[in-house]
């Protein structure tokens, strides 16, 4: 009788996730806003702390880090849209040329008796379409925020409520006396991972843009943003990242300078994903990467691209919900990385 009420119990779980994930997927253009208001909330969250180190009042303190949040989405969504734009106009053009050089590799290896269909090769693997994968995230990503009154609306709230939400969260819990500590480590990880995991992103996206400038590469600002979003994705985002500058500077600069840019990528994420973010953040919060591979997958098919862009962070707070709780630290050891 115990086990079948056990398998019940796994029954009616499985069910309720079922409903809850039908439903979300339902909702997603009031979920995605949110998730995303609440992702900047979470970042924005340490600059409160710092003014408030001055006395500065609360109030005037959220206003100054919205008018900061809005000075720099307008800067940047100014170069990127103008970026995009054009990147848009010229694109046939890039596609053509690499599907040129693409053919010149087709015909190379048919004067050493390695023979391929070149229409077949070009129908099944369209080099043109991996150029702007990076910039038609970039223009879903656009479309949640032209949202923008909502979601910084939400994000103003969200900060009003941020010193309560520790103390909300013990008595939702049932915990008045706060002797439940992993409820505030849980917290407190969620915080940290986000931020550490913002800067890292911020001084990769930074290095990709001067890099690219150095080299001459057009759209250097663009890319930068690109390497700056999808760095949130590990081992995964910073391929997808690299793939369109190295393939722009192989269309525009030659196969030297491509060579150039891939190393350049690859040095970077070397030592901000190796010896920075470990660093700070240390190992702890390591997931596999088949996780980070499914958890794309996953959240992508649930929230958009918001979702692609959000889905370690997202998973991160799962996992970081089950390393807390005693019933749930053997899937977060699952999820995890071996080392």
């Amino acid at each position: 009788m115990s086990s079948l009420s056990g398998i019940n119990k796994s029954l009616v779980v499985l069910a309720s996730l079922v409903i809850v994930l039908a439903g979300i997927k339902l909702a997603s253009d009031i979920v995605v806003p949110f998730i995303l208001a609440a992702f900047i909330a979470i970042i924005c969250n340490p600059l409160l702390k710092f003014f408030a180190r001055f006395n500065i009042p609360k109030g005037i303190a959220i206003i100054l880090v919205i008018a900061l949040i809005l000075a720099i989405g307008t800067s940047i969504a100014g170069l990127v849209g103008q970026s995009v734009n054009d990147f848009s106009q010229q694109l046939p053009n890039y596609r053509e040329q690499l599907q040129s050089k693409f053919i010149w590799l087709v015909d190379a290896a048919a004067q050493h008796n390695i023979l391929i269909d070149k229409q077949q090769i070009i129908a099944l693997f369209d080099p043109g379409k991996m150029i702007d994968m990076a910039s038609s995230m970039l223009t879903g990503l656009g479309g949640v925020m032209a949202n923008v009154f909502l979601i910084i609306l939400t994000v103003v709230f969200m900060l009003f409520e941020a010193p309560t939400i520790a103390n909300k969260v013990h008595l939702a819990l049932d915990d008045p006396e706060m002797k439940l500590k992993q409820i505030d480590r849980f917290l407190e990880s969620i915080n940290s991972y986000l931020a550490i995991k913002t800067l890292v992103s911020l001084a990769t996206g930074l290095c990709a843009s001067l890099m690219l400038w150095l080299l001459n590469i057009d759209y250097f600002i663009l890319w930068g943003v690109v390497a700056f979003f999808l760095n949130y994705i590990p081992n995964i985002g910073s391929i997808i990242a690299a793939i369109p500058a190295v393939l722009l500077a192989l269309v525009t600069q030659g196969p030297i300078i491509a060579g150039l840019v891939a190393a350049g990528y690859v040095t970077i994420n070397t030592v901000m994903g190796n010896i920075v973010e470990p660093k700070y953040m240390g190992r702890g919060l390591g997931l596999s990467a088949l996780v980070v591979f499914l958890s794309l997958i996953f959240w992508g098919w649930l929230l958009g691209t918001v979702g692609m862009l959000l889905s370690v962070p997202l998973t991160m707070v799962v996992k970081i919900a089950l390393e807390n709780s005693e019933d749930g630290h053997w899937l977060s050891t699952l999820l995890g990385s071996a080392e």
